[in-house]
């Protein structure tokens, strides 16, 4: 590992770092690198510390699965119907939250045994989800989230993002971490970081290095990135995309992220 770890060094990526009143690029390092099968349209993504999970979409071809080795087989799959496409998926207590892109269905698993146990509806199409421990944050493609409860998916508030001279659409995977719902923005190399009280940017990572690492010089107009899962015990956030063959472990320098040593969790 301490191998694999120091030939990965050199995909360290240093940006100017602005100050939070003026949101820019933020430096951060790339840990480690995990390979993975290139036919993922991924949607969704979360991990636990020992498991992952991770919803793909495409109509005809969407599943939700669990895995241990991002690798081998999934450790239990299941494939949505024909005219259901994934989107967005969240972990709330011992439930699995799964968006659907245009069927206005949020479909709702138990963890256990990935049966589904509930299904809600709401308006408009549904892109990312995340949550902050006590509401299910989403995205619709829009520059605005909602907050929604998990005890019926009621919109509790709406937040619209804003900052650093730019306006921000196309909002798709989530992720909330250290106070911060980290975002995807679709067919944009950019994550971004948003204060959740305000909906001010306060940063981003930038990814364009890294898309054309994964893609080895191959072109899709689908692998774009997309998925974020936050490493609590390795201090840092992995992250892909669509079709990619890697996941990266990165640690942003600040935004809630401190300089632990890099090896921690390493063996």
């Amino acid at each position: 590992m301490k191998t694999t770890l120091a030939a990965l060094l050199w995909l360290t990526l240093f940006t100017p770092a602005l100050a939070a009143a003026d949101p820019g690029p933020v430096d951060f390092q790339v840990l480690e690198r995990k390979s993975r099968p290139a036919d993922r349209f991924t949607q969704g993504l979360y991990f636990d510390g020992e498991r992952w999970l991770e919803s793909s979409g495409l109509y005809g071809r969407s599943w939700l699965a669990e895995y241990t080795d991002p690798s081998a087989n999934p450790v239990r799959r299941k494939w949505l119907a024909g005219n259901r496409f994934a989107e967005g998926l969240a972990v709330f207590n011992d439930y699995l939250y799964l968006l659907t892109y245009r069927a206005g269905e949020l479909q709702i698993y138990d963890r256990r045994n990935f049966n589904l146990v509930h299904l809600l509806h709401y308006e408009g199409e549904g892109w990312g989800l995340t949550s902050d421990g006590e509401s299910l944050i989403m995205s619709n493609g829009s520059d605005t989230l909602t907050f929604r409860t998990p005890d019926g998916f009621k919109v509790t508030r709406r937040l619209k993002v804003t900052g650093g001279g730019q306006k921000w659409s196309l909002l798709n995977e989530l992720e909330y971490v250290n106070g911060l719902i980290w975002a995807n923005i679709w067919q944009d190399s950019r994550v971004i970081a948003i204060d959740p009280a305000t909906g001010e940017v306060q940063g981003w990572l930038d990814l364009a290095e890294l898309t054309k690492q994964s893609l080895r010089g191959r072109r899709h107009v689908d692998a774009v990135a997309n998925g974020i899962a936050w490493d609590e015990s390795r201090n840092g956030l992995w992250v892909t995309g669509k079709y990619w063959p890697d996941l990266y472990l990165l640690r942003p320098q600040g935004l809630g992220f401190d300089s632990a040593d890099e090896t921690n969790g390493q063996e």
